[in-house]
């Protein structure tokens, strides 16, 4: 089975940071996807706007906290969970969708107005701790040489 999420859009609001009481960092971020819809026999143009809230754990969070502002552009792959929960104070049952991300990266160009972005272009490169979240595997293939990029397929 699988579950996975590929998402890019554009960052809604402040990224909404803070720390449980295990000190674990966390990060929710509201994030838009727009879709442009055009009906040839009417020639009217529309636009569908869905927005997705996406879970980022320890150095998630960490870049989204020094990195990501409202309007970004993002792209995040994840995969989707759904939670339930029933309010203490009215009893009602209450239930959420959220993406929880395994990878989060940055799109588009640098921002003139952060000075602390600056040399990041488009968020952290490869090897910095906050690139993604997981250990990015340096393209190899379990059971593939090291030098297969002269593989005839």
């Amino acid at each position: 089975m699988v579950n996975k999420v590929i998402l890019i859009g554009n960052v809604g609001a402040e990224p909404e940071v803070r720390a449980l009481e295990t000190g674990i960092k966390m990060a929710r971020l509201r994030i838009a996807t727009t879709e442009r819809i055009y009906n040839s026999s009417t020639g009217e143009k529309r636009e569908h706007t869905e927005w997705h809230t996406v879970v980022l754990w320890r150095g998630q969070a960490d870049f989204a906290e020094k990195y990501i502002r409202k309007g970004s552009q993002v792209y995040v792959e994840g995969k989707i969970r759904s939670r339930e929960w029933t309010e203490e104070a009215t009893g009602n049952k209450r239930y959420a969708i959220e993406i929880l991300a395994d990878e989060i990266r940055l799109l588009g160009g640098q921002r003139r107005n952060d000075s602390n972005y600056g040399e990041h272009r488009g968020g952290p490169q490869p090897g910095h701790p906050a690139y993604g979240s997981r250990q990015e595997a340096q393209n190899t293939v379990p059971g593939l040489p090291k030098d297969a990029d002269d593989l005839p397929f």
